[in-house]
This record gives structure tokens, C-alpha cells and sequence, in this order.
């Protein structure tokens, strides 16, 4: 009997040979890992077996890379990937820990129940924890704070968030609360805003969340950004910057000039509204391009002018922004198709 596909979609990975980190099309079987070098691929370029494996998560073997997992072969064989966003990682990497489970039960895989208890167990889920800190009403409060002649919008301090813990009954006292946070820093829930939170992570102390005022945080999918003065590792965030992150994850892109589709990050915001887009594999510090969506209609097609069918073949639509400019993507389905264009729609309607 087939194998049942659980998940699918585009990640970062290591390679095995030359260490250099590529996109690939992955493939989340109940019994294994198929990783491609395109979608459209009909052989995959390896097969991880996930009977006897082991899952790592969060993997902190590269310092300058967050939101990798590791999956370990019964052979010691060891497979990097790197998700796009946080909740890109958490659904894989809790897809990829039941499938292990069921076969070592030797049962079908079947999702966990995904209702959450309102008081946290003994041994703490941070990914519960970190949606409970996110509450608009009873979590921790996003703030707009100047520091060195620096404005840091939507963060806030390393003591508002061991404060809050020891409030919520998720710390006794402030020693566990620095646990928890550093837990969560370490997890790439909470990342690190201005220098002085920036120096603690990078020391390699034994807690390197910062419980001060001065030592500024924020959620890791937040609409967190600058603006003042820069210094080398600060640069300013231009305008487009502003607004709130509203949906990200990978698409295929047709590039302009020469019509060719590659892998991109895309991360868009409201007001301003813009659609931004990366190399997936070399992070977010600099986009290789924006979408201004005010004004653009944005649809889905069947075909692509200048496309190959088998480069691009389903799951296709198309941005039109006011000043006529094209941009054709892909998703890597129709569902996904369908959230993009409705959350792209919204933006474009309702940001400036």
C-alpha cells in the first residue's frame, strides 16, 4: 500500500555534501521524509526512513540560522531543515514527531488534538506558552519605547516579560520566569531588539534573556521594526517596513527579465501595504524586492504568458499593481492559492 502524504511543502535544507543550504520541495510521509530539488520533480533527490529516528527541535547548531529542525536517521544519519517562519516550524516539526510515534507503535498516523488546556502542565509546553503571551487582551502588551535615540515599535522589556510570567502563575519567581523566557529566546519565539538584549543573547551566559528595562524583546511574528538612528547592526526600516505582518511562506516567482521561476520568501504587511520577497536561504536583513498592493488586483490564472507548462502548471495567480506591473506566483496549492489571494485582496483594499 502507498504511503500517505501528511505534508508538503517548501523548506531550507542542508546538504550533505557541500554543506550549502538550498530550497527544496519536502515531503512528510507515515513512514518517511522525500525531499526534492523542484515540486514537479518525479524522483526525489533522497528519502530520510522515519522508523527508529529522532527529531531535534530547536536545533542550535548554527548560530546564525534560527528555526531549523533536525531529523536523525536509525542510521545516525543527520538532515537539516530550516522553516521560513515560526508556525511553519512547529506544524512540521509536530507532523514529523507523531509520524515517529505512530511507528513505533506500529499504528496509523493521526493527528494530537490541538485544544489547549488553559493551565500549563508541569513540563511546560513553550509553544502553548508562546500563544498565551500573545493574547490581545491577557498577554504581554506590544509597546512603542525610544532608546538611543531609537524608536522600537512593537516590543517591549525583559522584565514585562518575567513580570508577566509570575502574574499568570507560569513562574514562581523570577529566577524560574528567567528560565522560561530564556527557553523561549532560545526557541526563536522571542528575538532580541537593541544592544543590550543583542549583547546578552550573543555572550553565551547561562540565561541570556535579560530581565531589565533596558533590555528590549519582541515576538518573533510581530510587526516589529526601527526607525532613528542606525548603528552597523541596526539599519533604519524604511516606511513600507511599518505594517504588521499579515501572512509569509514561500511561492514560486517568475522573475521579469528572464522568465525563469525560483523559490522566494514572501512576507506581507498592512498599512502600508506591501507585499516583500527573499532568498529563503539567506534570511531577512535584505529583500530582493516589494509590491506596492494599494490599488493592485490581484486573481487567479490558469496559464502564464512566456511559461513553460512544466515549469509552472496549477496553483497560479497573478498581482497587477496600479502601475500595471505583473507579477505572476505559485503556490504550492490550491488551498494556499486561495489564502493568499483573499489575504493579499484585504490588504490591498484596506492598507495605504
Amino acid at each position: 500500500m502507498e504511503p500517505t502524504r501528511i505534508r508538503e511543502g517548501y523548506l531550507v535544507k542542508k546538504g550533505t555534501v557541500l554543506n550549502s543550504w538550498k530550497v527544496v520541495w519536502v515531503v512528510l510521509a507515515d513512514d518517511g521524509v522525500e525531499f526534492y530539488k523542484k515540486k514537479t520533480d518525479n524522483s526525489p533527490k533522497g528519502m530520510i526512513p522515519l522508523k527508529g529516528a529522532t527529531l531535534t527541535s530547536p536545533c542550535q547548531d548554527f548560530t546564525k540560522r534560527t528555526l531549523v529542525f533536525k531529523v536523525s536517521s536509525a542510521k545516525n544519519q543527520e538532515h537539516f531543515f530550516q522553516a521560513t517562519h515560526l508556525e511553519e516550524r512547529e506544524l512540521w516539526v509536530k507532523d514529523v514527531k507523531r509520524a515517529i510515534v505512530c511507528l513505533q507503535g506500529g499504528k496509523k498516523f493521526a493527528r494530537k488534538s490541538t485544544r489547549r488546556s488553559i493551565r500549563l502542565p508541569e513540563n511546560v509546553n513553550l509553544s502553548e506558552l508562546y500563544v498565551l503571551m500573545k493574547d490581545p487582551d491577557n498577554g504581554v502588551k506590544e509597546m512603542k519605547l525610544e532608546k538611543d535615540r531609537r524608536q522600537f515599535n512593537h516590543c517591549f522589556t525583559g522584565n514585562t516579560v518575567v513580570d508577566w510570567l509570575i502574574s499568570e502563575g507560569k513562574a514562581r519567581n523570577r529566577s524560574e520566569g528567567l528560565m522560561l523566557a530564556t527557553g523561549l529566546l532560545n526557541e526563536g519565539f522571542l528575538q532580541a531588539a537593541g544592544d543590550v538584549s543583542k549583547d546578552g543573547a550573543e555572550k553565551g551566559a547561562e540565561c541570556v534573556f535579560l530581565d531589565q528595562t533596558d533590555a528590549l524583546y519582541y515576538f518573533a511574528d510581530s510587526g516589529f521594526f526601527c526607525e532613528g538612528y542606525s548603528s552597523d547592526e541596526d539599519v533604519i526600516l524604511k516606511e513600507e517596513f511599518r505594517g504588521a505582518i499579515v501572512k509569509q511562506g514561500c511561492l514560486l516567482k517568475q522573475g521579469h527579465r528572464r522568465k525563469n521561476w525560483k523559490v522566494r520568501k514572501f512576507i506581507l504587511r498592512d498599512d502600508p501595504a506591501y507585499i516583500h520577497y527573499y532568498d529563503p536561504t539567506k534570511g531577512e536583513d535584505d529583500p530582493l524586492g516589494s509590491i506596492h498592493l494599494r490599488g493592485s488586483v490581484v486573481t487567479a490564472v490558469e496559464y502564464v504568458p512566456d511559461a513553460k507548462k512544466q515549469e509552472a502548471d496549477g496553483n497560479l495567480f497573478e498581482i497587477i499593481t496600479s502601475d500595471e506591473t505583473h507579477y505572476y506566483l505559485q503556490a504550492a496549492t490550491a488551498d494556499e492559492r486561495k489564502d493568499w489571494i483573499k489575504a493579499i485582496q484585504s490588504v490591498a483594499k484596506s492598507g495605504k
